[in-house]
């Protein structure tokens, strides 16, 4: 284009192939298989036409250009007046035709963006999983840590912790630090019991009445039993009281020591 303008300019005025190729408007292709529209200019196609490509499906087609524009009507050629013959000036030279060629054009539209609604969607759902994990954790971290208020409020869960190994009281009130050692009065063997009654719980409680200590055997079969009764009713938060409680001739054959409150105390 360049060289056709320097041309031009030296030789004269413009040539109508130059005035077609500067004025003519942009065109409208279509791509026959998948009808993707490309907006280019028309000047890149001559009246044979080009090769071109779909840079969507990469269907080629031939591509013909536009019909020039019909000339204006000129007027009526009036005589001839006979002027002095002088040397023709030389002919401008027409710029070559271009080749046909194989391009690619981007589509003058841009492309749709992506749909939101699937990627806002889907992050939902992941939302929506991450709350319910962070809820059931605290859940479970709360049972755990609160078990033994939970136990005195509904004392069925009291068996569920024992099953996981976490030690809790349906009443708020437990035995800590049990312990037993034999001992000699008067030539008598004497089973001494002793530990501590604590309560577990975040408010004043009642403490049972009765306590029971059950001797068994290495079957675990109960070979003797005997209750007695703490020192005090109630303990506050926190506290704790000592127990002491003695037998006479124990079974020699005993071998485990169960402390617990009576149930029909409980």
């Amino acid at each position: 284009m360049l060289t056709v303008w320097l041309a031009c300019l030296l030789r004269g005025p413009p040539t109508p192939i130059f005035a077609a190729i500067f004025h003519r408007p942009g065109m409208i292709l279509t791509c026959p298989s998948c009808a993707t529209r490309y907006s280019v200019d028309g000047a890149k196609f001559p009246a044979g036409g080009r090769s071109v490509r779909c840079s969507k499906c990469g269907h080629g087609w031939q591509q013909m250009g536009e019909e020039p524009e019909a000339p204006p009507p000129q007027p009526e050629p009036q005589p001839p007046v006979p002027e002095p013959e002088r040397a023709p000036a030389p002919a401008p030279d027409s710029p070559p035709a271009p080749a046909p060629e194989t391009v690619r054009f981007n589509p003058g539209v841009e492309a749709a963006p992506p749909d939101r609604r699937a990627l806002t969607a889907g992050l939902a759902v992941a939302a929506g999983w991450v709350g319910l994990i962070v809820v059931v954790v605290l859940i479970a971290v709360s049972a755990v840590r609160y078990r033994q208020d939970i136990a005195t409020i509904w004392p069925q869960s009291a068996g569920v912790y024992s099953s996981l190994g976490l030690a809790v009281s349906a009443t708020g009130i437990d035995f800590r630090q049990v312990n037993y050692k034999r001992e000699s009065e008067d030539g008598q063997v004497v089973l001494a019991v002793s530990g501590r009654i604590v309560n577990t719980g975040p408010r004043e409680l009642p403490v049972p009445q009765t306590i029971r200590v059950t001797l068994s055997d290495s079957g675990n079969r109960e070979l003797y039993h005997w209750t007695f009764r703490p020192e005090v009713t109630t303990l506050k938060p926190g506290q704790s009281v000592p127990f002491v409680t003695r037998l006479s001739s124990p079974p020699a054959t005993a071998r485990h020591l169960e402390v617990r409150f009576a149930k029909d105390a409980m």
